[in-house]
């Protein structure tokens, strides 16, 4: 069974940066495409990016220039590179797997999820 483990959330300032980690425990992490994911209390699980197998990559339009999405195939794992964040930043942070195809900014396209990490970005 798949897990995944996010790490690297934190607390920074406005225009500061983060990294964040998730671990894929499972045999096929090359394969998959996976997404980053976040989420404010009482809101909906909003995606922000996702990466195929072949590496494409693509991005919400509220992150587009400033973050980066990225994965390491031999040591299953996913990044998220966060620069010059902002206040509106401030979330819990999901990575995602088990993509079903369609809209890949779509919380129900993906069926494993990790924990979370949590981001806190002060202006």
């Amino acid at each position: 069974q798949v897990q995944l483990v996010e790490s690297g959330g934190g607390s920074v300032q406005s225009g500061g940066s983060l990294s964040l980690s998730c671990v894929y425990s499972g045999l096929s992490f090359s394969t998959e495409c996976m997404g980053w994911f976040r989420q404010t209390p009482g809101g909906e699980r909003e995606g922000i990016a996702s990466i195929d197998s072949d590496g494409s990559e693509r991005y919400s339009d509220s992150v587009q220039g400033r973050f980066t999405i990225s994965r390491d195939n031999a040591k299953n794992t996913l990044y998220l590179q966060m620069n010059n964040l902002k206040p509106d930043d401030t979330a819990m942070y999901y990575c995602a797997a088990g993509w079903t195809g369609g809209n890949w900014y779509r919380a129900e396209q993906f069926l494993i999820w990790g924990q979370g990490t949590q981001v806190t970005v002060s202006s």
